[in-house]
């Protein structure tokens, strides 16, 4: 385990939600300023990567992106924190799992959004629907449909890797039932219909470390408005002395 140094930034590694990319977290470097250093991780098949075939299995996914994050923190001790909204809460934990017995890495928080825990799935699927109703129904599960699907170009290049990222999530299954070692917040909308806040609750099961449970404004998008104030969520977690109250709105 790395010494604690406080003059040490964490770094907070973002996972994307299905069908985005790393982009997504661009905007965060300039809220976060000083206090965090922002490391968007990068999925196949989509930006710079678009010609790369997409993960279909979160634990191949997962191994790429460790090797990924390897790379892009080289030698040296770090401390890391983790967040991942929908898909990438999954992502997110799974990679929270790897971390904790990383060489020179002190994983000091994970965040989780959008999602409930590993073990509660959606009862409705979208996985093998044609691509109408494919689409409809992943619009009614994020309550936002990007302009882009809705030209027929620009659906026909991104339509595989979202269907690819659903598969991944509406598949998935957890890869150990024991507890992580590491402080885990959820962060839910407020407003969201998909993800209710037992759902997000119970995250607490799945660490065996102090958990909070926060809420921000918005719906099951919320970060797409509300940034600001999840990034200052973020970073008075990671920058506290002690863990915030069980709900935080802001």
């Amino acid at each position: 385990m790395p010494t604690d140094d406080p003059t040490r930034t964490t770094k907070l590694v973002c996972l994307p939600y299905a069908g985005a990319g790393a982009s997504l977290y661009r905007p965060w470097t300039a809220l976060a300023g000083d206090a965090l250093e922002i490391v968007a991780l990068h999925l196949p098949g989509r930006e710079r990567l678009i010609d790369d075939e997409p993960y279909r299995d979160v634990h191949r996914a997962v191994d790429a992106l460790l090797a990924q994050l390897r790379e892009r923190l080289g030698a040296g001790e770090h401390r890391i924190a983790l967040f991942g909204h929908s898909l990438g809460a999954v992502l997110a934990y799974e990679l929270a799992h790897r971390l904790v017995a990383e060489p020179g890495v002190e994983l000091v928080h994970l965040f989780v959004s959008g999602s409930p825990e590993p073990d509660r799935g959606r009862d409705r699927r979208a996985t093998g629907l044609s691509d109408e109703e494919f689409l409809a129904r992943v619009g009614e599960f994020a309550g936002y449909r990007h302009p882009a699907l809705d030209d027929p170009e620009m659906r026909e290049l991104v339509l595989p890797t979202l269907r690819a990222d659903v598969e991944m999530h509406e598949n998935y299954v957890r890869s150990t039932r024991l507890p992580l070692d590491a402080p885990l917040t959820v962060v839910r909308g407020a407003d969201d219909d998909l993800v209710a806040r037992d759902d997000a609750a119970s995250w607490s099961m799945a660490t065996g470390r102090d958990f909070t449970h926060v809420e921000v404004p918005g719906g099951h998008m919320y970060l797409t408005e509300s940034a600001p104030a999840l990034v200052r969520v973020i970073t008075s977690t990671v920058l506290a002395p002690h863990p915030l109250s069980p709900t935080v709105k802001e």
